[in-house]
């Protein structure tokens, strides 16, 4: 499997970035883990975005789906996507429709967000195959097998482990949570787990629903995962610093996403 970091950033987008999406390859298969602000931007740089066969989306803070709507857009609205020919292309009858997965009731979500932007009509599950997974429940899109992990945030919230049916390798892609007994078992022994780094210290009172450097660190201890990368982090946090912290709770490699870095497990 492939990993290509679209986006990183927390509920802000850095200079220049876009907030959470990675792009998954294996063999012929293609799927968007999350798809935040700016994202399809991203994409389209490295892939068509027509060749992606499904998007899965780990809860709905705006900051992981809102580019869903410039995405739906794109595949309702572009000259190819069109069933009668228009200059330079020939027609395409059904136009294509990736899947999308949702987190339960986030097609609830998604129907407010798209009457509030104007679009009457549900541009999002007109334009892509949307149905509600279920977390106790497994899933696949082509050769990608995907379970599923509840974790603490503020909203219901899933880690996601991607699996290859092909091959070896597995990417877990924490998501957003504090600290949490929840990826014990569930990322154990994984080969890159992704986790949010988002706090230069931990909340001061309340619901904890982001961790620090050093919390992810130990996170992956717990786990012994092969290899961590530290997302979900602002271009205003010292990046050596982060690195440092996660090094002094994890003694395995440690990077920290960066648009456009590329994995492979």
């Amino acid at each position: 499997m492939r990993i290509t970091v679209l986006g990183k950033s927390p509920s802000w987008q850095d200079a220049g970035g876009a907030c959470s999406g990675y792009l998954v390859e294996d063999g012929e298969t293609c799927v968007l883990v999350d798809c935040g602000s700016g994202v399809l931007a991203e994409l389209r740089r490295v892939r068509d975005y027509l060749e992606v066969d499904g998007v899965v989306i780990s809860h709905m803070h705006a900051d992981h789906f809102l580019d869903l709507l410039p995405f739906s857009c794109a595949l309702t609205y572009a000259p190819r996507q069109q069933p009668v020919p228009v200059d330079g292309w020939p027609g395409i009858y059904p136009p294509i429709r990736p899947q999308l997965l949702l987190p339960p009731d986030g097609g609830t979500t998604l129907r407010t967000v798209s009457r509030a932007s104007g679009h009457e009509k549900q541009i999002i599950e007109r334009a892509f195959r949307a149905c509600e997974y279920d977390p106790a429940e497994p899933t696949e899109i082509g050769s990608l097998h995907m379970r599923f992990q509840p974790v603490p945030h503020y909203i219901p919230t899933n880690a996601i482990e991607l699996t290859s049916t092909t091959g070896p390798g597995r990417f877990t892609f924490g998501a957003d949570h504090g600290p949490t007994d929840a990826l014990c078992g569930f990322a154990d022994g994984t080969d890159l787990l992704m986790l949010e780094a988002t706090l230069p210290r931990p909340e001061r009172a309340g619901v904890r629903g982001h961790m620090t450097p050093g919390e992810a660190g130990e996170h992956v201890t717990r786990v012994a995962a092969k290899r961590l990368v530290l997302t979900h982090i602002s271009d205003e946090m010292d990046y050596d610093w982060a690195q440092d912290e996660a090094r002094r709770t994890y003694a395995g490699p440690v990077d920290l996403a960066v648009t456009g870095a590329v994995y492979t497990v």
